[in-house]
């Protein structure tokens, strides 16, 4: 038997893989989640979007034409590569996070040279998006400045899907999620099979 969803749902096991691992449901108190929940019933429907599937946005340097490229990119730890900047609006918060060779750039204060204006340009992109995010919400986000590998790096890594994790095989290359979690697709696989089976 096969299992397929109309196109207007095929995003639904995306956010109820999304929904179970958000704050409504894992990893707060009573207290906390109750706070959360009653934002969430306050905001409009694209803002209670954002709080249950987070948005990723990439930054890295333009291939076709010159300047900044700013592209969502997808919710995978996949996602990471030592030459990207990484915004994530997870409307509680917002992460700016710098792969390695841009955090490293960054720590030689390449930025301040003139010869490299497009570098300056790469690291002052996100961050003007995140204040820009922060301003116009409420409540204000917290706003979360950190590179890869780094212990900050923690914010990104729990919204990201764990495709890549230190038991699959798919980590050749790649930033690795340390979880026991299952990822975005074993999820799937495990919702198919429970609607096939009756």
């Amino acid at each position: 038997m096969s299992f397929s969803l109309h196109g207007n749902l095929s995003f639904y096991p995306q956010f109820m893989f999304n929904l179970r691992r958000s704050p409504f449901v894992f990893g707060f108190g009573p207290d906390e989640t109750a706070y959360v929940r009653m934002i969430l019933y306050r905001v409009p429907v694209q803002d209670a979007m954002v709080m249950i599937q987070p948005q990723l946005t990439a930054y890295c340097f333009g291939t076709q034409e010159p300047g900044i490229t700013a592209d969502p990119a997808l919710l995978d730890v996949m996602s990471i590569t030592p030459e990207r900047v990484l915004l994530l609006d997870a409307y509680f918060y917002v992460v700016v996070f710098h792969g390695a060779t841009v955090a490293q750039w960054r720590k030689a204060e390449y930025h301040l040279l003139p010869e490299h204006k497009a570098f300056a340009e790469l690291l002052a992109a996100p961050q003007a998006e995140a204040k820009a995010i922060a301003q116009r919400r409420f409540p204000v986000p917290r706003v979360v400045d950190c590179d890869q590998n780094g212990s900050q790096a923690r914010f990104l890594l729990a919204k990201l899907n764990p495709s890549a994790t230190y038991n699959s095989a798919a980590a050749v290359s790649g930033e690795v999620i340390m979880t026991d979690d299952v990822s975005l697709q074993v999820f799937t696989d495990h919702l198919k099979r429970l609607a096939v089976q009756s």
